[in-house]
C-alpha cells in the first residue's frame, strides 16, 4: 500500500513569544514492512532543522525560532510504502521457549518506565490471563485479547500522564493507555514489550476508509519480543495484527520515549492556542488491501484442530 502523510501541528500566540526550541518525530520509520519514499519538512517561520537519530533509533528533527513570533507551523510531508508484516505462525518452528532466560537482552523492555508500572494486582491478573498460554506467542494473544476486552476506548477519560495502575481501575483511555496496559502486562510476567508510535490508515472505528483521504491521529501500539521471531506488532486498542495500514514512526519504552512534539518557549502559556491534524491519502487505490488472515491470532494448537477437521 502506498500512503501519503501530512502531520501538522499549528501553535498560536496571543501575544509574541521571544524563543521556542523543538524535537519532532513524525517521520516513518524504514524496516522491513515499510519503505520510506519521500520526507518534507515545512516550518514556518523558517529556521534551520538538525536530524539525528535517537537511542531508541527514530528520526529526530530538531529546531528553533530565534526571534519574536506569534505563530508557528510545522508541516511533515512523507510517502510511504507498507506490505504485511511477517507472521509468527509463518514458520512456528522460529519461535524458542527459552529465549528469555538472558535477562540482559532486552532489559529496557523488560523493567518499568515513566509510564509502565504495576503491582502485585496487575502482575496476577497477567497471570490470570495467560495461565493457559503456551509458549511466547500465545502469552502476547492473551495478553492481547484481554486488554481489548477489559478497557473502553473513552477520549479524554486519561491524559498523558495518567499512571496505568490508574487505567488498569478505570478500564478506560485510549490508544496510548491500551498500550501502556498492555506493555506492563507483559512486563510484569518477564516478556519484553515496547511501545510504538505510528499512524493508521482507518476510520474512528478501525475500518478501512473507502475514500482517497481521511483525517486521523497519531496512533499508538505494541511490540512483543518472540524469542527466535523478533518483535512482533499488535494493535491491542482496534485488535488487530499490525498490517499494511500502520506506519511506525517509532518505538521505545513508552509514549515518553516517541512523543511526536515536545518544544519549549518563552512567553505566556496562558493564551496559547494548539492546533495538531494528520491527514492520510492512499495513492494505489486499484490494489486490494492485504489484511491479516482472520485465523492469525489462533494459538498453534487450534491451527492444528482445524487443519485435522478439513
Amino acid at each position: 500500500m502506498r500512503l501519503s502523510i501530512r502531520y501538522l501541528t499549528k501553535y498560536t500566540y496571543g501575544v509574541e513569544v521571544g524563543e521556542s526550541q523543538n524535537a519532532l518525530r513524525a517521520c516513518p520509520a524504514n524496516n522491513g514492512s515499510q519503505r520510506l519514499l519521500d520526507y518534507r519538512l515545512t516550518i514556518d517561520p523558517p529556521t534551520d532543522v538538525v536530524s539525528y537519530t535517537d537511542y531508541w533509533g527514530t528520526r529526530v528533527d530538531i529546531f528553533g525560532i530565534n526571534e519574536r513570533h506569534t505563530r508557528l507551523s510545522i508541516f511533515a510531508d512523507s510517502d510511504v510504502e507498507t506490505t504485511l508484516p511477517a507472521h509468527p505462525l509463518d514458520d512456528p518452528d522460529l519461535i524458542t521457549e527459552d529465549g528469555y532466560s538472558d535477562l540482559t537482552k532486552d532489559y529496557e523492555y523488560r523493567t518499568r518506565s515513566p509510564h509502565v508500572q504495576w503491582s502485585p494486582e496487575l502482575r496476577d491478573w497477567a497471570r490470570e490471563i495467560t495461565a493457559d498460554a503456551s509458549g511466547p506467542y500465545e502469552i502476547a494473544v492473551a495478553v492481547h485479547e484481554a486488554v481489548g476486552s477489559r478497557m473502553s476506548y473513552v477520549p479524554d477519560a486519561t491524559e498523558v500522564g495518567t499512571p496505568v495502575l490508574e487505567i488498569f481501575e478505570t478500564n478506560q483511555g485510549v490508544c496510548q493507555d491500551y498500550a501502556h496496559l498492555s506493555i506492563a502486562a507483559c512486563r510484569s510476567i518477564g516478556i519484553p514489550a515496547r511501545y510504538v508510535s505510528g499512524y493508521f490508515y482507518a476510520t474512528p472505528t478501525g475500518e478501512q476508509p473507502t475514500g482517497d483521504k481521511i483525517e486521523v491521529e497519531t496512533h499508538a501500539w505494541i511490540e512483543v519480543a518472540l524469542p527466535g521471531f523478533g518483535w512482533w506488532a499488535l494493535d491491542p486498542t482496534n485488535q488487530l495484527i499490525a498490517g499494511e495500514r500502520h506506519v511506525k514512526i517509532g518505538h521505545g519504552r513508552d509514549y515518553e520515549d516517541v512523543t511526536p512534539l515536545r518544544g519549549v518557549f518563552h512567553g505566556d502559556p496562558e493564551s496559547t492556542d494548539l492546533h495538531v491534524g494528520v491527514v492520510m491519502s492512499r495513492k494505489d487505490l486499484g490494489n486490494p488491501v492485504v489484511e491479516p488472515r482472520p485465523s492469525a491470532l489462533m494459538t498453534q494448537q487450534q491451527q492444528q484442530q482445524q487443519q485435522q477437521q478439513q
